[in-house]
């Protein structure tokens, strides 16, 4: 039976339309490196655990974050954190 022909009996038929598959995923974080704690690196490189970025993308860690430019949400994030009080302002 097609979707466009009415069912027997009920006297009414329903067009019945695919609904496009929308993306709210991580389309755009695919694309930048993004700021993580240095410690959650390396655990994640040893256990192979996702680590979470500044932004809240989760993933795990397997290419070289220096080909890619800096997520503009986490270097937003990062710029306004206030650094420790009495720590050095070495970067």
């Amino acid at each position: 039976m097609s979707t466009l022909e009415p069912e027997r009996g009920l006297g009414t038929g329903t067009l019945v339309e695919p609904v496009p598959q929308v993306s709210h995923g991580d389309g755009d974080h695919e694309r930048f490196a993004h700021y993580v704690q240095k410690d959650k690196i390396m655990e994640s490189a040893l256990s192979g655990s996702p680590v979470v970025a500044l932004c809240g993308k989760v993933w795990v860690p397997g290419r070289d974050p220096k080909k890619y430019p800096v997520c503009p949400m986490c270097k937003e994030i990062f710029e306004g954190i206030e650094p420790p009080a009495g720590g050095d302002d070495k970067k």
